[in-house]
């Protein structure tokens, strides 16, 4: 059972993974309406349950995904998850670009060749010459991560 003074926590905890669920007034599955265990904010649990109801007990998607406040889409996006990765599948994944889009190996070779001709040029003046070369603007984090690849290429 949840008590309610956890509640407060396991949402704050549920936000920072990217699970806590921002439709979980909008279930109308009677499970998630008045059982403490199901807990209608937990992304996971809802996909989880979602998935199991036409599986195992013959629901149409389109009848589990409206039950869930889900779409058709996302049951089977959950589902394409859930069968290749399994439960860890339904954790949603951090948000936003995977790797650098900015630094094209075309900018990670100017980088390398520029400092590896002008080693006195600070992260600042590589910035200065990525920008105009390229008309790219990056954080200088970026240029040093830059250069942190060309470091381990020469080891």
């Amino acid at each position: 059972m949840i008590r309610k003074e956890n509640t407060g926590s396991k949402d704050i905890a549920l936000q920072k993974k990217g699970a806590l669920n921002n439709k979980a007034d909008q279930i109308k599955d009677p499970l998630f309406r008045g059982d403490e265990f199901f807990d209608p904010k937990d992304l996971v649990q809802v996909k989880y349950e979602m998935l199991r109801r036409v599986r195992k007990e013959g629901k149409s998607v389109t009848e589990a995904a409206a039950a869930f406040a889900m779409s058709r889409f996302s049951f089977y996006e959950a589902q394409s998850a859930m069968n290749r990765d399994g439960l860890p599948g339904l954790v949603p994944k951090k948000p936003g670009p995977r790797g650098g889009h900015k630094i094209t190996p075309e900018v990670q070779a100017y980088i390398e060749a520029v400092s590896s001709k002008e080693p006195s040029l600070d992260v600042r003046d590589l910035l200065a010459k990525v920008k105009e070369g390229f008309d790219v603007t990056v954080h200088p984090r970026t240029i040093e991560r830059a250069l942190e690849r060309t470091k381990k290429k020469r080891q």
